[in-house]
């Protein structure tokens, strides 16, 4: 993960520390360390696509997602928000299997409940460089 890039970040330390860890797990792929920040009902949603509601049926996902790429490497730029709710603005870096790079411009919307665990993520991006 690269954060040299981040020009705005209003999220407090310990919120920022924690979301580092998240997205950390995303960008190693695991699932089981990802799962631990979610909570049970989470929904997310890619674009305009529902991905998926409840941890076990996101998680699934996830991990038969990720697999139709070899890596990601986030590069964040701005978060916006509080520390419940708030968007990350990134640069995701893939790698494709074919061996090619993909750089997508991302945006997540993320909300946390009252136990610090997410409960929605909204992800927008064109993902076609990466599988074309």
């Amino acid at each position: 993960m690269k954060t040299k890039n981040l020009k705005v970040n209003q999220l407090s330390a310990g919120a920022f520390r924690n979301y580092l860890s998240y997205l950390e797990a995303l960008d190693k792929k695991d699932v089981e360390a990802y799962g631990k920040f979610l909570s049970d009902d989470v929904e997310m949603w890619f674009n305009n696509q529902h991905f998926g509601s409840g941890k076990e049926i996101i998680l699934k996902g996830l991990a038969e997602y990720w697999q139709s790429f070899a890596s990601i490497e986030h590069d964040l730029t701005n978060i916006y928000g509080s520390d419940k709710n708030y968007v990350l603005e990134a640069l995701n870096y893939y790698k494709r299997h074919d061996g090619k790079d993909a750089t997508v411009k991302a945006v997540a919307f993320t909300d946390l409940n009252q136990n610090g665990k997410v409960e929605s993520v909204r992800l927008y991006m064109d993902m076609t460089p990466v599988f074309k």
